[in-house]
């Protein structure tokens, strides 16, 4: 047995453990897949105690590089858009841009996709390619349409699976406004996070089709979740839950804060939920559909420590301040903001503050909603 045959082995092991990896068709697909094929091009690890977080490449068949490739790790293989471990020497500050997931979320996600032989499946976002490897091993070459963004990381892709002898239908575009034109899928798999679930994403699903993605928010919190499409073009299904976290569609991340509004503008007034209840994860998840194009910074105004909360779009914002042992709020802008998150979270707590895992999610050409 080759070295990276025990390490597959062995990483194959710790996922059925963990419960991430379930059945056989899928044990058997993850065992026909050597990752370290998807990572000869190297990766960047953490350089430890920088801050900011500096990164530092680990080429192929360097020290530790084979045992990384079979760790159930995220290893980033981009940053700042075009830098790629084979680029650099030294370290680098910029931020990751791709990454190869680890392993246990691939094969999770590909559990709660619910495929069956047969269907077609359309990937939202190549990678690395391994992802996509797994799902041909599963389906059929023919059966499997993966499309990424970015064109250098597409043709890395292309190379990766030609070496497993392996041909998908791989496309380079914007994922986020589907594959083929006049195709159906009977499911969708998007391996990044979207801020809102784009509305062709159901147009391209057959009724009955499910669509498995993360939704994120630009305050910091996502949860994946599993759509299924009906006849009448919307879509609804529950949030999985696990905190499951990966880098939002580049078109969906958030925009340069910039010149902010006049904060010392607005009305104040007493808030009935402090902005403490946001450092919750689940709490932003829920608040995030109710103000889904905010962000938030910390500023000192006075004496006060505020958190603010900018709509960068309507320049909206809201700014809390704690003092006296109450929350006070000043809104300012079309839109009040805090108004918007104390009603969403008021209705999530009338329900008793349940799991997101009895979430469900509804998805329609006017917006998405969360209910319990």
């Amino acid at each position: 047995m080759s070295d990276h045959d025990k390490h597959l082995r062995q990483l194959i092991d710790r996922m059925t453990a963990s419960g991430s990896l379930r059945s056989q068709p899928w044990k058997d697909a993850a065992a026909a897949v050597p990752r370290h094929e998807f990572l000869r091009n190297g990766f960047f690890r953490v350089v430890d105690g920088t801050s900011p977080t500096a990164w530092a490449p680990v080429r192929e068949g360097g020290e530790g590089w084979l045992e990384a490739c079979y760790t159930d790790e995220s290893l980033v293989t981009q940053i700042a858009g075009t830098i790629k471990p084979t680029d650099i020497r030294g370290e680098i500050l910029r931020e990751p841009t791709s990454s190869s997931t680890l392993p246990s979320l691939v094969l999770r996600m590909l559990e709660d996709l619910e495929v069956q032989p047969g269907m077609q499946v359309l990937e939202i976002g190549t990678g690395t390619g391994y992802s996509t490897a797994v799902l041909c091993a599963r389906l059929g070459d023919d059966h499997v349409t993966s499309i990424e963004y970015d064109e250098e990381v597409a043709l890395r892709a292309r190379e990766a699976l030609s070496r497993l002898d392996t041909y998908p239908n791989l496309l380079i575009g914007d994922g986020l406004q589907g594959g083929d034109q006049g195709t159906l899928y009977d499911r969708i798999i998007a391996t990044c996070a979207v801020r809102t679930v784009p509305t062709v994403w159901l147009e391209h699903t057959r009724p009955g089709g499910q669509i498995l993605t993360t939704i994120g928010g630009w305050l910091h919190a996502s949860e994946l979740v599993r759509l299924t499409v009906h006849e009448d073009g919307t879509a609804s299904g529950p949030a999985l839950g696990g905190q499951v976290s990966f880098m939002l569609a580049r078109p969906h991340q958030a925009p340069p804060l910039g010149m902010l509004p006049d904060l010392s503008a607005g009305r104040e007034r007493e808030a009935i939920i402090g902005a403490d209840v946001l450092d919750e994860w689940t709490t932003r998840f829920v608040a995030q559909f109710a103000v889904p194009t905010v962000q938030r910074l910390k500023l000192q105004n006075g004496q006060h420590n505020e958190d603010v909360f900018v709509d960068t779009e309507t320049a909206s914002f809201a700014a809390l301040r704690h003092e006296d042992g109450r929350w006070i709020v000043r809104q300012g802008g079309p839109d009040p903001l805090w108004d918007a998150v104390e009603e969403q979270l008021g209705r999530w707590h009338a329900a008793g503050t349940p799991a997101v895992e009895e979430a469900t999610i509804r998805v329609t050409p006017a917006g998405q909603s969360i209910h319990w």
